[in-house]
């Protein structure tokens, strides 16, 4: 049987490496399919996706309303925050009423958070900064506050910076919905039947992380940034979950609410059916 080499994308992350950890490390029987990984930063995967770069990656779902017509979304592998999601945080203290007053450090325009802010206030100063030095940025003063979507969510506190909005939190009170983050997608050009066989592949890693926690994290923790076991078991916990292996109806709701609200807003030019690989 000829072997098939599908490239993936996603970012180096812990909970990345979490859920690919079943593939990355041969733990399973993918047959006839090879799998390529590749890691860059959401920003760049977001930018390669625009030009249909990989057979797999991962994008926000911001993105998405830009790819449609390239890719699908599998049905497995987002990232969703039920209740908590990105923080805006800044060095004085500050209401969330107070945004458009402020200068906010972003991570990216193409990211769900940088969406879900605009959905929220729609005309503060901003400044795109890589996620990794938005901290630095914030303490630094170049920046008056920061969109935080990684692991900064859960010690910014012990750095001398303050909470003005939790996206996730406003976006739950605002819709019962959790707040959808990024998601993988697939190639249509693939076909039905190969994009079949790899969703399967890619589920059955996420199931085989879940199922073999301990070790999924250990492989993880060298992706880690500097954060101890705990602080990556729950930042880990957070974004790969039951909701990661199966979005749910809920989950699903969430995506085009998401990409709905950005369009009658005029942050996404038109309104995009979110169309699920099955």
């Amino acid at each position: 049987m000829t072997t098939r080499t599908i490239t993936v994308a996603h970012s180096p992350d812990s909970d990345d490496a979490f859920m690919f950890y079943g593939l990355a490390t041969n733990k399973l029987d993918t047959g006839s399919l090879r799998f390529e990984h590749v890691l860059e930063d959401i920003q760049t995967l977001n930018e390669k996706a625009m030009r249909g770069v990989y057979d797999v990656t991962a994008v926000s779902f911001h993105a998405y309303a830009y790819i449609a017509d390239k890719y699908a979304l599998l049905p497995h592998g987002a990232s969703i925050g039920d209740n908590y999601g990105p923080i805006v945080v800044s060095r004085a203290r500050a209401l969330p009423e107070e945004m458009s007053r402020l200068k906010v450090a972003v991570p990216g325009k193409l990211t769900s958070a940088f969406l879900a802010l605009r959905i929220f206030c729609a005309d503060f100063e901003y400044e795109v900064v890589p996620f990794d030095k938005i901290i630095d940025h914030v303490r630094e003063g170049r920046a008056d506050a920061g969109l935080l979507i990684h692991e900064g969510q859960l010690f910014y506190q012990e750095l001398g910076l303050h909470k003005v909005l939790d996206l996730g939190e406003w976006w739950h009170a605002r819709t019962g919905l959790p707040l959808p983050m990024g998601g993988n997608v697939i190639r249509r050009d693939l076909g039905g039947d190969l994009m079949r066989r790899v969703s399967e592949a890619l589920r059955a890693s996420i199931r085989y992380s879940l199922d073999h926690r301990a070790d999924a994290l250990r492989y993880a923790m060298q992706f880690a940034r500097d954060m101890d076991v705990r602080t990556a078991d729950k930042f880990v916990g957070m974004w790969v979950n039951e909701l990661t292996l199966d979005y749910t109806d809920r989950g699903r709701e969430a995506v085009q609410r998401l990409l709905d609200e950005g369009a009658e807003r005029g942050i996404i030019p038109r309104r995009v059916e979110v169309r699920f690989a099955e």
